[in-house]
C-alpha cells in the first residue's frame, strides 16, 4: 500500500465519529493474523493429543459426508 492511501485512510478514520472509529479499530484487529499460541491455546491442544492418544477420536469412514 502506498503513502498516499495511507494518508487518506487516517484522514477519512479523523472524520468518523469515537463509536465509527471504534467500529472501524475492532474490525481492523479482527484482521490481523492470530498466529500467537496462548496458554489455552496450548492447553487445548495438549489434550486433544491426549485424546487421540487414548483412541479418542471419530474415524473418517464412521462420518456420513451425505
Amino acid at each position: 500500500m502506498n503513502n498516499s492511501v495511507k494518508q487518506e485512510a487516517f484522514y477519512a478514520f479523523d472524520l468518523l465519529t469515537e463509536r465509527e472509529q471504534n467500529l472501524i479499530f475492532e474490525l481492523i484487529k479482527s484482521l490481523i493474523p492470530d498466529d500467537v499460541a496462548t496458554p489455552d491455546d496450548i492447553a487445548v491442544h495438549v489434550s486433544a493429543i491426549q485424546d487421540y492418544r487414548d483412541g479418542e477420536f471419530v474415524k473418517h469412514e464412521e462420518i456420513n459426508w451425505d
